[in-house]
């Protein structure tokens, strides 16, 4: 945490530098929660957390904005059930906040949010005296915020905490203005108006958690597009030109629903030992971000594929909504879950087919519908066997228990293995004689992929495995040779 020294109205270095809380523990410090002492905003988390369990909150949330913002705040934390034991509290306004108590001064949490949520957060972290928030009429902020500290402390008798412009009208009539994370800005306007300003920095300011919301290691799943044109042997500029559009197209289109999952799936990633590190979750990203985020990467995810054609544009806006399904409600379906997702990864070679204009194959359709099949059962595998080391019974968000492993094994098992019966059926298949010189060069990729599928599992099995098995793939050095000796087998046979 960087604390800068507290300032006066004339921009000096007030007495109180060399220790911000020395002699002010007669002063309540009174803390904002949503961007201050919680590194999100629960209006939002409340909206999310509820839509990702029914679509439909969507009108429920409607119908109470016709009543105000307090009741929407109501009705919302009413519905999502949240678990404030997990959220992302932030750190160093947390030991701020302890420091405060042990110098013996009382505390406040006084937010906007709904006092149901207050409670149960003030209730978890134990550092409050007394805990206000709205009531379902009131909407405590700004003005209103101002004139209720004014009421219950007196004026210039709190310190008050917080993070944003609707906090101006509160450190106007605080004793002492703290800003957390504020921009330069707000720190000038909360400078001009407060008696004395302290500006907190917990986090810094970056673009690498956006990045990371938008997924970019998945966008390797997007290289399917490009397989018809390499099982077809087509290499034309143009087809090239088509089928990376194609791949760009579907890259932003997918980073839009992976935003869109994160914003929906937050309590069970923050539950997670290595989501929770995850961007939204984590609160490193707003939620009020992710919301321009999705729109905008699926408009220019669509403005792509309609300048390759109307038809893609067609197949993308169908994979939208289908995994977009997928991650409101099919992912918790049993089975569905892991059709849909081989059904996801298979669009992708569709969608390459449609873009390029080169027709596709009936084998390479039914390889790759069992082999991402095999993929998605391994995917299964991976989570049940974390749960169960965790000592959980269930799959969290998931239709599944850990008394299910053995099943999801043999499915993985069985898909995998027909899929590389059907590479070795069509290797003996007419149409191979006229794409391969030497097509039994091919049965050398079934054996690879004989081993690739058996090892994955085997390494699934044992813990191992990353939550993606594409991702796994894609730093895993034995994954990597199988890879470079495919191709080489590929290659060979058609020389």
């Amino acid at each position: 945490m960087y604390a800068e020294p507290a300032r006066g109205q004339d921009g000096q270095s007030g007495g109180a530098a060399e220790d911000p809380q020395r002699d002010r523990t007669g002063l309540t410090l009174v803390v904002d929660l949503d961007g201050t002492l919680l590194r999100s905003d629960m209006l939002y988390e409340s909206f999310w957390t509820a839509f990702g369990r029914d679509w439909t909150v969507v009108l429920t949330a409607m119908r109470a904005l016709t009543q105000g913002r307090a009741a929407l705040k109501q009705r919302l934390a009413e519905t999502a059930r949240l678990e404030t034991a997990t959220l992302p509290f932030d750190r160093e306004v947390l030991a701020y906040i302890r420091a405060w108590r042990e110098k013996g001064g009382r505390t406040a949490l006084v937010t906007a949010s709904d006092q149901s949520l207050a409670d149960a957060i003030a209730g978890h972290l134990g550092v409050f005296d007394e805990v206000h928030g709205s009531d379902g009429t009131r909407n405590l902020k700004g003005k209103a915020k101002a004139a209720f500290l004014a009421d219950r402390f007196g004026a210039a008798q709190y310190v008050y905490m917080g993070d944003s412009s609707a906090d101006l009208p509160v450190w106007e009539q605080a004793a002492r203005a703290v800003t957390v994370n504020a921009s330069q800005r707000l720190r000038s306007e909360a400078e001009a108006i407060a008696p004395e300003v302290e500006h907190l920095t917990t986090k810094p300011v970056t673009l690498r958690p956006y990045v990371k919301a938008l997924r970019p290691h998945q966008w390797l799943k997007n290289i399917l597009v490009f397989l018809p044109m390499l099982a077809g042997h087509q290499f034309d500029p143009a087809t090239v030109f088509l089928a990376m559009s194609a791949f760009v197209a579907y890259s932003l289109v997918a980073s839009s629903v992976y935003v869109v999952n994160d914003m929906t799936d937050l309590n069970a990633d923050r539950a997670h030992p290595r989501k929770k590190r995850r961007p939204f979750a984590s609160g490193a990203v707003p939620l009020s971000h992710g919301m321009i985020m999705a729109p905008a990467l699926f408009l220019a995810g669509a403005a792509v594929s309609l300048a390759v054609s109307p038809v893609f544009l067609a197949v993308v806006c169908g994979y939208f909504v289908l995994t977009t399904a997928y991650s409101l409600n099919l992912k918790r379906k049993m089975v569905i879950d892991i059709c849909t997702l081989a059904g996801l990864y298979s669009m992708r070679i569709v969608a390459g087919a449609v873009a390029t204009g080169i027709p596709l194959s009936v084998w390479l359709l039914a390889f790759a519908i069992f082999f991402f099949l095999a993929l998605a059962a391994v995917k299964r595998q991976a989570e049940l066997v974390d749960s169960a080391r965790r000592g959980t019974l269930h799959a969290r968000g998931r239709g599944y228990n850990v008394g299910d492993l053995p099943i999801i094994t043999m499915i993985a098992i069985a898909a995998g293995y027909v899929s590389v019966l059907v590479l070795v059926l069509y290797v003996d298949s007419p149409d191979v004689s006229d794409l391969y010189n030497a097509p039994y060069m091919l049965w050398g990729i079934g054996a690879v992929l004989l081993f690739w599928i058996t090892r994955t599992i085997m390494i699934a099995h044992r813990g191992q495995m990353h939550d993606d098995p594409l991702v796994f793939a894609a730093r895993d050095r034995v994954s990597q040779l199988c890879v470079l000796l495919c191709l080489g087998f590929a290659v060979i046979g058609a020389l």
